[in-house]
């Protein structure tokens, strides 16, 4: 007996609903009771690879194409107007425009809360103005989550009167361009929106607000202003946010930061490559360079780090440990700071790091991603690096209870800035050490990681806390104290 068959309807189309489109259609050949149930179907979700891809060279026929969208447009229709809450639709094998946005007000025309679109047009099918999503899509009155990618150009439509979509909850963008306007404007057409993350994007203006009363979790991954430009100032005015990633190129002022409940914040202030020796040197007159009066701004940067000190979760990369170089004395205190990361690079400095390690006063713990490292004199007692009187002084008094140590490569350098950590920081009580998964390391050397794993032993022997040593994604060594 097929027991699925007898199952209630409701059942069985909810199974049917984690099915691609294509799929969902073939049920209608089994029996009688599942001729007319793939037409009511709320979830649908459609893959041009499922018809183009399988086969090389398939998706340059214009037959199979032509195929696939005749099944698109006899699906929908087949399914009349019945209500759908969730449609996904990839379609990035040169599907003219015109096909793909009468497909989308289909479903916006039948009720659709939930859309995702990963779509890319073809330069000989697109024209100026043929690379723009459905008007009808940015005034919908249903949509809560709006996800929307594309390799070459997004470009969001603003009209006259502006966007309005006041369900949406949920915006995620993704292109390598995205025209959107300014941001204040952007956002006031989602009152209710609780999550933003806009990938590879370009401030319109270089004084911009992020202003938004509902925003709980934002992600802004930018590349500056036009032509790689600093911004003048970023403002954000979010009380109600929860989790921040922050990418972009330094701002050169930070003049409001409103962020009074976050908990967790990732933050990447890139700095170009021209900009880091005023960087070290910012009061240096001798230095030749067209960078010196945007650079000297970047103290303000301790503007954003004040508004983010109630934090209990946040990483920094190894930019970013340049740019906060700058406002070391002027550091505030992180009271609620309970998760620290960083992440190194040989070009990039660790000047921040001792007044960072000395104002996390709760610190339990510490995640460095590298430790290569640019050595300098302002390294200050962080590292191993340089001989110093009061070598170790910000790690006795950091409590630390776990470091963890990711990207290891075995090099000596690594290994006495480990016997450094274990020496200086008086609470730990575990370390865990990870090996490079990706780049070269001393490892391949015959005897390199037994004689690795003596010198870590040897540490650990004259430290009070357990340590582990993780290879290939097992364990491969602990030591423990007990």
């Amino acid at each position: 007996m097929d027991r699925v068959s007898n199952l209630p309807d409701g059942v069985r189309g909810h199974i049917l609903s984690f099915l691609p489109a294509k799929h969902i259609a073939l049920t209608s050949v089994l029996s009688k009771s599942w001729l007319n149930l793939w037409k009511l179907i709320p979830i649908l979700d459609i893959d041009d690879s499922e018809f183009l891809h399988p086969e090389e060279g398939k998706a340059e026929r214009l037959e199979i194409r032509q195929s696939f969208v005749d099944f698109v447009d006899r699906f929908l229709a087949l399914q009349d107007d019945s209500p759908i809450d969730r449609f996904s639709l990839k379609c990035i094998t040169g599907i003219h425009p015109d096909h793909v946005n009468r497909w989308i007000c289909n479903v916006l025309q039948r009720g659709v809360s939930d859309l995702d679109l990963f779509i890319d047009f073809s330069y000989e099918d697109t024209q100026e103005d043929e690379d723009m999503l459905p008007q009808e899509m940015f005034v919908s009155k249903t949509l809560v989550k709006l996800k929307i990618r594309n390799d070459r150009c997004v470009d969001w439509w603003c009209g006259k009167g502006g966007t309005s979509l006041p369900m949406l909850k949920s915006l995620y963008i993704d292109s390598d361009l995205i025209l959107w306007g300014k941001m204040k404007r952007f956002l006031s057409s989602f009152p209710v929106l609780e999550e933003l993350r806009m990938a590879s994007m370009e401030w319109k203006e270089s004084h911009e607000t992020v202003s938004s009363a509902s925003l709980r979790k934002l992600s802004i991954l930018g590349t500056g202003c036009e032509d790689y430009v600093n911004p003048k100032s970023i403002s954000f005015d979010t009380p109600s946010l929860l989790y921040l990633n922050y990418s972009d190129l330094v701002a050169e002022d930070y003049p409001l930061v409103n962020m009074g409940k976050l908990l967790e914040a990732r933050i990447n202030l890139i700095v170009k490559d021209d900009q880091i020796k005023r960087v070290r040197e910012p009061n240096n007159d001798l230095l030749q360079d067209d960078a010196g009066n945007v650079v000297l701004q970047f103290g303000n940067v301790v503007k954003l780090m004040n508004g983010i000190q109630n934090i209990q979760i946040l990483y920094l990369t190894a930019d970013t440990l340049e740019v906060l170089s700058l406002c070391c004395e002027s550091m505030p205190v992180f009271n609620n700071l309970k998760t620290l990361g960083i992440k190194s690079e040989e070009g990039r400095g660790w000047q921040a790091v001792p007044a960072l390690l000395r104002n996390c006063p709760h610190l339990e713990y510490l995640i460095i991603e590298g430790l290569l490292h640019n050595v300098t004199d302002k390294c200050g007692d962080a590292c191993d690096c340089i001989s110093r009187e009061d070598k170790g002084r910000s790690l006795a008094s950091c409590p630390v209870k776990k470091v963890e140590i990711q990207g290891f490569r075995g090099t000596m350098r690594e290994i006495n800035m480990i016997g450094h950590f274990l020496r200086s920081f008086k609470c730990l009580k575990e370390m865990g050490i990870f090996p490079e998964e990706e780049g070269p390391t001393n490892f391949e050397n015959p005897g390199a990681f037994e004689y690795v794993e003596k010198i870590l032993k040897l540490y650990n022997e004259i430290s009070n806390c357990d340590v582990y040593f993780l290879v290939w994604g097992y364990m491969r060594r602990k030591w423990t104290t007990q």
